[in-house]
């Protein structure tokens, strides 16, 4: 076979599924997808689509239900030799130097220390912090420590390299230093790696790294769509072409309204991203503005409001599912009573979000009608809490409590103590 099309990475039916105590929760299904020598993949995808747990698969860091993961033709069971990872949240011994962190691979694997030394000194000079070895990371700005995560993850010459968000938590600026120099060492080809598989979920990083991009839709996962980015490098962002695919890809992210629907549950265990009521009615006011009146391109908007896809569409969904905004083919469109919520004072923008939380929103319904059915009116958040744990892991359970919490509070529709962990409709007016 050729090398240059040799599959590094074969994912054949993979399924993951956590136990619930109402049934099961299917985070991935059915995902087959390949990684081939010389190429650079990006997995997108929104919230609830698995893209970190299906890379945690891969690195041999949490089993699967079902399916195969095959690295160079053999089975993945556990961490395997050839496979190094890049994580989003740097990672890094406190209590170690640059030099200690990136040796400490190579002392897993048993090289000798002074062979361990030089391979080490090699890759810190490779991200270019030649200098640093003795530094600590409390020493080192968010960039430098997240070149030595870097260092550590090529100090073992792996084949593959699995890369979870790795310039998330950097500022513009840094990010896009880091990102453009990984891709100068890789496309001169002076990296180990053969193969990388990357999680983002900022979509022009992907069109702008990337050889592919797969898409995962969510709830459960699965793949969703493949998209060859056809372009060469260096990548220009203004080009028609690159705009085109960063489009088609914001297309297929709208293409369905997660939110709206769901593949098991009760209506109340609908999962609510935690999006902000401050940038919920930001994007109302600034859909609603010149230029766009009412209707917006969400490229431009998110270049606009300086939000990622991560953080944009959650939002847009959000508003669509309030029934504010309608979303779709990557363009929001504001409804009427999106239009008047943009144009209301605080109090009638308040009465309008009320109205479409009650009536959207079955989980803030069901607090409301808990509460209001109590001599007491009280309830404790871990009445609500178990039951949307009977659906959702614990973490889509706190975080769709949190949003509920956060969007009743302000319709006032019921009022929350975060020390006692109450909720009530003490001194609610709605």
């Amino acid at each position: 076979m050729n090398p240059e099309t040799e599959p590094l990475l074969e994912l054949q039916g993979v399924r993951k599924i956590f136990p619930k105590a109402a049934g099961e929760l299917v985070v991935l299904d059915d995902i087959s997808l390949t990684v081939r020598s010389g190429e650079i993949v990006g997995l997108l995808g929104r919230s609830g689509s698995g893209k970190s747990t299906l890379l945690r698969g891969i690195a041999g860091l949490m089993p699967l239900t079902a399916g195969r993961i095959l690295y160079r033709g053999s089975a993945i069971s556990g961490p395997t030799p050839g496979i190094a990872m890049v994580f989003q949240s740097f990672a890094l011994f406190p209590w170690l130097t640059v030099l200690g962190n990136v040796e400490l691979g190579l002392h897993a694997l048993g090289v000798p220390a002074q062979e361990a030394s030089r391979r080490a000194l090699a890759a810190i000079d490779l991200i270019g912090l030649d200098g640093f070895e003795t530094a600590y990371p409390r020493e080192l700005s968010g960039g430098m420590r997240q070149r030595v995560g870097f260092a550590r993850a090529l100090v073992v010459e792996p084949t593959l390299l699995l890369m979870d968000e790795p310039f998330s938590a950097l500022d513009v600026l840094t990010a896009e230093t880091l990102r453009t120099d990984f891709l100068d060492l890789w496309l001169e080809g002076q990296m180990p790696i053969r193969g990388v598989l990357m999680v983002t979920h900022n979509i022009e990083e992907a069109v702008f790294m990337c050889d592919r991009v797969v898409v995962l839709a969510a709830n459960p996962g699965r793949v969703q769509a493949e998209i060859p980015i056809p372009l060469p490098h260096p990548r220009d962002r203004l080009a028609p072409a690159f705009r085109q695919i960063v489009e088609d890809i914001y297309a297929l992210l709208t293409a369905r309204a997660p939110l709206t629907t769901r593949a098991f549950g009760p209506p109340i265990a609908q999962h609510l991203r935690q999006v902000s009521t401050n940038v919920l009615a930001g994007l109302l006011e600034t859909v609603a503005a010149a230029p766009y009146g009412g209707r917006a391109d969400l490229p431009e908007v998110a270049e606009d409001v300086q939000l990622e896809a991560d953080e944009l569409l959650p939002a847009a969904e959000a508003l669509q599912m309030l029934g504010l905004a309608e979303v779709a083919a990557g363009d929001i469109v504001l409804t009427p009573a999106g239009r008047d919520y943009a144009e209301a004072d605080t109090q009638a923008r308040k009465r309008i979000f009320s109205e479409h939380l009650l009536a959207c929103v079955p989980l803030v319904a069901h607090i409301r009608g808990v509460l209001a059915t109590r001599p007491s009116q009280e309830a404790p958040r871990v009445r609500f809490e178990a039951e949307l744990e009977d659906h959702l892991s614990e973490d889509y359970a706190r975080e769709t409590l949190n949003a509920a919490i956060e969007w009743g509070r302000y319709a006032e529709l019921f009022a929350y103590d975060d020390q006692s962990g109450r909720f009530s409709l003490e001194d609610v007016t709605a």
